[in-house]
């Protein structure tokens, strides 16, 4: 079980977050996707590492931007 945690920028409302819980959620292990708006986090646990081109090409595709790996 792997924990990851990601700061992704340009997230403002309700709809980004649901966005970018969708477009990780998708990834190949992923279980669960926590999302903290205030703070930019977003939390992935998955069943292993998940790649960070992989992490980075899911958040950009939801339209948003990964700042580095927290």
């Amino acid at each position: 079980m792997s924990r990851q945690e990601f700061r992704v920028l340009g997230m403002s409302c309700g709809h980004c977050v649901q966005f970018v819980t969708e477009e990780l959620e998708v990834l190949p292990g992923v279980e669960s996707v926590t999302v903290d708006l205030p703070a930019e986090q977003v939390t992935v646990v998955s069943s292993r590492v998940l790649e960070p081109a992989a992490v980075r090409a899911a958040i950009e595709v939801a339209g948003y931007e990964l700042a580095e790996a927290l």
